[in-house]
């Protein structure tokens, strides 16, 4: 990955700085997904590197609350925000509005002194049009001044297939798997991408099993009205002939774990953006890679900060190099913030902590 940028300057009245607990906002006194314990945070998402235990409030989106308690615990204080809707603190207006990355999953939208600052959080738009994540509310263009971007996927290299396309994989390979009698385990976090999986594969290939970190978050999708098609664990399927036909969607930490020994002769894939190159899928000796991301491609980067308007575009997680460069090509006054975003070792913690 490339070497992270120094810190740029700030302004007096820059409307987020970086602190050592996290993006702050000094006009309104709070964090934006902050990785220390802090009084108030704004939350973009549920996933791990972004809502963190600790904070004396949060805020975050409806459609967040089901994961963030079952996460972080139903004893935090959280105050939940619509998309769209507002609110002020300390004279700061705060909205909320889709990230298109996860369900619940948010930009954060600041307005003061006339300057209108939004925050991506973590963000999927595509660099094809028409398509959509079909498990939460599609990215939303924000016009603003100055737009703090993520940028895991920052190089021209990763550019994504077309869902449609990746789906087809998926099936064919399922169903070749099926009708030799093996199993195929689909791995990705089950946070997003595994729900995400689930809404784009032919359920009528055969039984679809889930191991307990997917089947929990599941729950929570559901109870949103987003539609994902019946699936079971293991311990239900009758017999070994219908455990053969099985698709096994599970988060990648169950590679070599005895979870997976009941599965007996299977074939195993991992479906992220990392599988754009093969040196991933050879380290990880997966039998197959499927380009399947919840962050937004080089295009997709590029189309979301264009769309912004904004003068102004500082980086966060990602190839930060790489994308300030491309921003002050285009003439954009381009910087970046040190986080502690993008570690997925603190995801992989927080889906370990769900049992099989």
């Amino acid at each position: 990955m490339a070497r992270r940028l120094a810190l740029i300057p700030m302004d007096d009245h820059d409307l987020v700085v970086e602190r050592p607990q996290g993006l702050y906002c000094p006009a309104g006194d709070f964090y934006i997904d902050p990785w220390q314990p802090v009084d108030r945070a704004v939350i973009t998402h549920a996933h791990a590197d972004h809502a963190r235990r600790g904070h004396g409030h949060y805020l975050a989106t409806p459609q967040s609350a089901g994961v963030l308690r079952a996460r972080l615990g139903d004893d935090i204080v959280l105050q939940t925000l619509a998309y769209g809707d507002t609110l002020e603190h300390h004279g700061v207006r705060v909205s909320l509005h889709p990230a298109g990355h996860v369900l619940g999953s948010a930009q954060v939208r600041l307005q003061h002194g006339g300057r209108v600052w939004v925050v991506s959080g973590d963000y999927w738009i595509s660099g094809h049009d028409g398509e959509h994540n079909a498990t939460c509310a599609p990215f939303e263009p924000l016009r603003c001044d100055c737009f703090i971007s993520e940028s895991t996927f920052g190089l021209a290299v990763y550019r994504w297939p077309r869902q449609a396309e990746v789906f087809a994989d998926i099936d064919a390979w399922w169903r070749g798997n099926a009708e030799a009698g093996r199993a195929s385990l689909l791995m990705g976090y089950s946070f997003g991408k595994a729900q995400r999986l689930l809404a784009g594969v032919d359920a009528s290939i055969g039984p679809i099993v889930v191991h307990g970190a997917v089947d929990a978050i599941n729950a929570a999708y559901r109870a949103a009205g987003v539609a994902l098609p019946a699936t079971q664990h293991a311990e239900a399927l009758k017999g070994k002939a219908e455990l053969n036909r099985a698709l096994i969607v599970a988060p990648p930490s169950v590679k070599g774990s005895p979870w997976l020994k009941r599965f007996g002769n299977y074939r195993n894939a991992f479906a992220s953006g990392w599988m754009q190159l093969r040196g991933a899928r050879r380290r990880g000796a997966y039998d197959r890679g499927f380009v399947l991301s919840d962050h937004a491609d080089w295009p997709g980067l590029q189309r979301a900060i264009r769309a912004t308007g904004a003068e102004r575009v500082i980086v966060t997680h990602g190839y930060e190099a790489v994308m300030v460069r491309w921003l002050r090509e285009q003439g954009l006054d381009a910087g970046a913030f040190r986080t502690e975003y993008g570690d997925e070792r603190i995801e992989a913690a927080a889906e370990s902590e769900v049992s099989s």
